[in-house]
């Protein structure tokens, strides 16, 4: 089933259903002019979505009040990712993905819906970066022992149609394994 966008409420669909009654639908961001009913929920990405909120909220608080305690922040994301802010060098010396560490030095962090802003500093002069959300790879706070990973807004890789050769057992420590540990166990 296909719904589409109201002209007058570019937040919401309307869906007519068999009885002939209509549903309305409203979205909490702008949706595109058409939009079709997925087979399944998409878990992973409203996980990731879940998870930026999280990050976003911490730098929210990190933004008007300060660093608190120990906490320090670990943020991985791609710089070729659209809407990526980088110095030149920056860039080429990371053409992929570049960490970065708010801890002592950093300004004027700014953050909004989409993305965040920071002043740095590199070999002494201060460079300012906008880092959209969906580029984010990884973000750590080793005082609270969290780490998250993303995405980065890469592209989904195509899956072959038929795979060329069977498909190998994964090595332990995987990402999305999980392992059991049995303390009275050893090697």
């Amino acid at each position: 089933m296909i719904l589409r966008v109201g002209q007058s409420f570019p937040y919401c669909a309307l869906r007519s259903l068999d009885d002939g009654v209509s549903e309305k639908f409203v979205y909490a961001r702008r949706v595109s002019e058409e939009i079709a009913l997925p087979d399944r929920i998409d878990y992973p990405r409203l996980v990731q979505e879940a998870l930026r909120g999280v990050v976003r909220r911490a730098l929210e608080q990190v933004a008007e009040s300060g660093m608190p305690g120990d906490h320090h922040f670990l943020i991985g994301f791609r710089t070729e990712h659209p809407g990526v802010v980088v110095p030149r060098f920056l860039r080429e010396l990371y053409p992929d993905e570049v960490k970065i560490v708010l801890q002592h030095q950093f300004w004027d962090l700014e953050v909004d819906e989409e993305a965040f802003s920071v002043t740095l500093s590199f070999n002494a002069s201060r460079h300012r970066l906008i880092v959209p959300f969906e580029a984010m790879t990884v973000f750590v706070d080793p005082a609270a022992e969290l780490m998250l990973r993303f995405d980065g807004g890469a592209a989904p890789q195509e899956e072959p149609e038929e795979p060329a050769q069977p498909a190998e057992e994964p090595a332990p420590g995987q990402p999305g394994e999980v392992l059991r540990f049995d303390p009275k166990r050893r090697k």
